[in-house]
């Protein structure tokens, strides 16, 4: 899959500026609930103690958001028919501030596992919409660069959303993060409303079209590859921690620093995978499938050396931050006339593949030690480079 998304012939009334305000937008759409899905995990242990239950069942509220968000993501389209999409994402970015007052307030669990599987249904249902908007919002030559703005939000929340909301929750108590994303996704639901056109259904995504995109082996292959990829390194990812600290000897007080710098190159590697994804998204994936791949395996081999570590762990970041934007051109060059359908596709498999990593590092750190989790993404990664290339040769 090497060829650039193809652009519908449709006429576009948006100014220049309009639309780059409308992009922003949605990016700060994406942002408050990419925010919203991770806050927790730098909240775990107060959340613990304040609701009288252990750090591994207080995880559930990260793993649910994902699991609900991988079935929300193809159904939401379908239910929604021919609604206008400018209204679906105020509506839902309005649901996500309910839920995450509901979270600030709950007063025991139960109702904490309440909000946040509202969460998940925001997660998967805005995801499915706003990931491929960026061909209705910019001129043609210009919709790489909205596509790459429009997924940024997943990397500046990991680096300045998810910090801020565990700060805060620092200074003033865990109930006061999730009341500021709370607030903020509020502010995101008028900003759509104000800078977002009209934003009719270009068609009703029924369950005929999904059945019709999987018939194509552009689109399976891309699928595959994505699972691969997205699980492979959060099975990694999800315990970098312990990997830097165990394995690399780098101490507590490090860490911090170190993930802001993998964020950081995260971000630029959003923005690199998304100019280069927008002239070839194939060749944008393996590259990134082998960066992954080769990182990991030299951090599993390397078992010692902070330098080697950070080098790695900086490369680790610029290759993974452009996996998402890379992903959508691919789908998006794949079946232009069903943007709607794949993007769904591909926000349900994207949304399994993280909750999957999760678990499946789990497993292997408990069996294999932190070098474990490093060996199976890298395994992962070296597989979805096979995907990738095989697609390249078939055509698919």
């Amino acid at each position: 899959m090497d060829t650039a998304p193809e652009q519908p012939s449709s006429a576009r009334v948006l100014s220049p500026a309009r639309g780059r305000a409308a992009v922003l937008a949605v990016a700060a759409t994406t942002f408050s609930v990419v925010t919203t899905e991770m806050l927790p995990v730098g909240l775990l242990s107060p959340i613990a103690v304040a609701l009288h239950v252990s750090e591994g069942t207080a995880g559930l509220a990260v793993t649910l958001p994902g699991l609900v968000a991988a079935l929300t993501a193809p159904l939401l389209p379908a239910l929604a028919g021919r609604a206008d999409r400018r209204s679906l994402l105020v509506g839902l970015a309005l649901l996500l501030a309910l839920a995450d007052l509901a979270s600030a307030l709950a007063p025991v669990f139960a109702v904490l596992l309440a909000a946040r599987l509202l969460v998940g249904v925001c997660v998967g249902g805005i995801w499915a919409v706003a990931a491929g908007l960026g061909h209705r919002l910019v001129s043609a030559r210009a919709v790489g660069r909205a596509t790459a703005v429009i997924f940024s939000g997943i990397a500046v929340a990991s680096v300045v959303g998810v910090p801020a909301g565990a700060l805060t929750g620092q200074l003033a108590g865990w109930r006061w993060g999730f009341a500021l994303v709370g607030l903020l996704a509020a502010i995101v639901a008028g900003l759509l409303a104000a800078l977002l056109p009209p934003l009719p259904a270009e068609s009703a995504v029924r369950p005929a079209a999904f059945r019709a995109v999987l018939r194509l082996a552009s689109i399976r292959s891309g699928l595959l590859l994505l699972a691969l990829l997205v699980t492979g390194h959060f099975a990694a990812y999800t315990y970098v921690r312990p990997v830097l600290e165990r394995a690399h000897g780098i101490g507590d007080g490090a860490i911090s620093a170190l993930l802001l710098l993998y964020g950081v190159a995260g971000v630029a590697g959003n923005f690199l995978g998304g100019t280069v994804s927008a002239r070839s998204p194939g060749r944008a994936l393996r590259t990134m499938a082998a960066a992954l791949a080769a990182t990991l395996f030299l951090l599993a081999a390397l078992g010692d050396g902070a330098a080697v570590a950070v080098t790695l762990l900086v490369v680790w970041g610029l290759a993974y931050g452009g996996v998402s934007v890379a992903g959508q051109n691919w789908f998006s060059a794949a079946a232009p006339r069903a943007r709607e359908a794949v993007t769904a596709l591909f926000s349900g498999v994207f949304n399994a593949a993280i909750a999957l990593g999760a678990a499946a590092g789990g497993l292997a750190v408990d069996r294999a030690g932190e070098p474990g989790v490093l060996w199976l993404g890298a395994a992962l990664a070296a597989l979805a480079l096979a995907v990738a290339a095989r697609a390249r040769r078939t055509g698919g």
